[in-house]
């Protein structure tokens, strides 16, 4: 499984009132959660954002509130995969659940920078910086993960297996 795409770079602790602020949980519409996505932090993220975009950030992403919103709204905005350096345990869970992409790779993270254009290899485990030419690893997914990812998240995976796919 292959994710290519531009950067977008935060840095360390964003935390998912900064990802979906608090006063939008009134609804669970991915859509609308996702035109709010980051507008505390960056209010040009969603008009910044494409579809395959790669989001890179620092320690600790996604932590405060368990809320599922947060990846929801990340994945809805147009981010194809995330890359951090750490993320907050609930918060990886949750993407994961969803089927939102994310790896732990502190060294690709640090050495991103907005605009960078990125190859990931889910498969393999592997993070190619196009733009400066440069090579990471990662530890690369089971298949189960995979599974779930390109099913479009737990759900989806599920039924699949319920139907024998």
């Amino acid at each position: 499984m292959k994710i290519s795409g531009r950067v977008i770079k935060y840095g360390d602790d964003i935390n998912t009132d900064v990802i979906i602020p608090a006063r939008y949980l009134n609804t669970s519409d991915p859509d609308k959660l996702a035109s709010h996505c980051m507008e505390d932090l960056d209010a040009g993220f969603v008009k910044t954002v494409k579809t395959n975009g790669i989001l890179c950030a620092g320690k600790n992403f996604g932590c405060g509130s368990s809320r599922e919103h947060a990846p929801l709204s990340i994945k809805h905005a147009g981010v194809s995969c995330i890359i951090a350096e750490s993320f907050a345990r609930i918060f990886f869970r949750n993407a994961i659940n969803i089927g939102l992409p994310i790896i732990e790779a502190a060294e690709a993270s640090r050495d991103a920078e907005t605009n960078d254009t990125i190859e990931i290899d889910l498969s393999s485990g592997r993070i190619k910086n196009v733009t400066k030419g440069r090579g990471y690893g990662f530890v690369p997914w089971t298949e189960f993960i995979l599974g779930i990812i390109s099913s479009g998240g737990l759900v989806e995976y599920t039924k699949n297996k319920m139907k024998g796919k």
